[in-house]
């Protein structure tokens, strides 16, 4: 699957989420040069990834098809046929990725009935980003993309089909599978998915002209949450109707979508340079983004919200059973409310031509994400919390998806796979730490508190970003 980190909810969120790179210069959409046309696609063999001049308007035809299909201005980067096969591949797959997030989450709280316990999952799903999301980079600048990702989504998959087969068998009515074991499976996923997501993030600019990038990037947005509205919800019902096992099994065959898609797509691989040694290569990539005040402070501000604000996606499940008194279906609810805001968000996203003072506008999207996860530690009516995790997944893609776009139109060609991997390790590989760092408060003072105190010290470092760097505050 794709998306922005590892399989699991701590990491793709994003995240994972799944956020595509962009090309070299600074450009705004299509609108706001005056193209509000469509892309025409007279043949599939004419989608190249320098995205040819010629692409950008009118209507959107398929070589095998004599109608003319209209694609709305929200949604112009989906006339293109290879990242629409991707784009819905992804789509499927990380359906199945959120319906297990939330079978995970309460297996653990079942074997466990501990906070701690979900930390620490957390963090061994979402340790390699930090520890390997740095190299992957480098690879991905270095090798045939298609063929990484191939192999790191098999692996993802078979990780799934085996957690889905410890979790039905059962010894004594007790099922199989243990905390450990599954700390394991998160460790394995968390790895493949450090290599995957540099080199997914590299791919998309290749199957897009860069006038379509900017909305290429809010529609992955919008997909991925989208899936995060329906995945926990049909997996909170699936879980009361066919167990946990069910939705480990389900996850696991959706990886076939992506596989398909990666088996049909066809770009162009850019020429590279292979000598070099790699940690030459990645400290080249991190001069090169400290490099450029603008480039630094954007990954510093993701790196604030990673560690101490983003791990309260974690502990949802404690949320459900513990404060707010609520079931699977209940769960799966709540998972929802916070990906319908992230979708929402996306849609805002995709639908912006041009959003003036960038700067400003990613520290205030970010604030208010802060202060909706304070309000909901303290919330105890479940409808208030519902709300509180839609705008708090509103305000977080927001954020995250502008300053992926604005990275991505900043770096070079040669240097996007490095950069890139950057970005996600500050946006995923620092997450597990901070799902530690709230595990182990847990244990001492009580989750709320414990998170509401991350997200305050996330608000006050945030706002010292945005005031101590002119990079941010000249960012238009």
């Amino acid at each position: 699957m794709a998306c922005g980190g590892n399989k699991k909810a701590y990491t793709r969120s994003g995240i994972c989420s799944n956020l595509p790179p962009g090309s070299g210069t600074l450009s705004t959409d299509a609108e706001t040069n005056g193209n509000a046309g469509l892309p025409v696609i007279e043949d599939n063999n004419l989608l190249r990834a320098d995205g040819a001049d010629g692409l950008a308007h009118g209507a959107v035809t398929d070589a095998a098809e004599t109608s003319v299909i209209e694609i709305p201005r929200i949604a112009r980067a989906l006339g293109h046929r290879d990242f629409r096969l991707f784009w819905t591949g992804n789509f499927l797959s990380n359906i199945g990725t959120w319906m297990q997030n939330v079978a995970q989450g309460w297996l653990v709280l079942q074997l466990t009935n501990s906070a701690f316990w979900l930390g620490v999952v957390g963090f061994c799903s979402s340790i390699p980003i930090l520890l390997f999301a740095l190299i992957g980079g480098v690879i991905a600048d270095h090798v045939n993309k298609r063929k990484l990702l191939m192999v790191t989504q098999s692996a993802m998959m078979v990780f799934a089909f085996i957690m889905a087969a410890l979790a039905y068998f059962k010894i004594n009515g007790h099922p199989l599978i243990n905390v450990q074991e599954i700390v394991l499976l998160a460790l394995g996923t968390g790895i493949a998915m450090s290599l995957n997501t540099p080199s997914y993030q590299a791919l998309v600019p290749r199957l897009v002209p860069k006038e379509d990038l900017t909305n290429a990037i809010a529609l992955n947005s919008a997909q991925f949450n989208m899936s995060r509205v329906l995945g926990p919800t049909m997996g909170g019902f699936a879980m009361a109707l066919v167990g946990v096992a069910g939705n480990f099994f389900l996850n696991g065959l959706s990886f076939l979508a992506v596989l398909l898609a990666l088996t049909r797509i066809r770009y162009t691989e850019p020429a590279v340079v292979q000598e070099g040694r790699m940690w030459e290569k990645l400290k080249q990539g991190f001069t090169y983004v400290f490099k450029h005040p603008e480039m630094s402070s954007l990954v510093l501000l993701v790196a604030i919200g990673s560690l101490l604000a983003i791990p309260y996606l974690t502990f949802v499940p404690y949320f459900a059973r513990d404060v707010l008194h609520s079931d699977e279906p209940g769960l799966g609810l709540l998972m929802a409310c916070s990906g319908a805001g992230a979708f929402l968000g996306a849609i805002t996203i995709a639908y912006m031509a041009h959003i003036r003072r960038r700067g400003l506008f990613v520290v205030r999207a970010s604030v208010g994400f802060f202060i909706a996860i304070i309000a909901f530690t303290f919330s105890r009516r479940f409808y208030l919390s519902g709300i509180m995790l839609m705008v708090a997944g509103y305000c977080m893609i927001i954020t995250a998806a502008t300053i992926n776009s604005l990275l991505q139109h900043l770096a070079e060609d040669h240097m996007r796979g490095r950069v890139m991997s950057i970005y996600s390790t500050a946006f995923l590989g620092l997450t597990p730490i901070g799902c530690l760092i709230a595990g182990s408060l847990a244990r001492v003072i009580s989750a709320p508190h414990a998170i509401a105190g991350m997200a305050a010290l996330a608000l006050l470092g945030s706002m010292g970003v945005y005031w101590g760097r002119k990079g941010l505050r000249d960012l238009d």
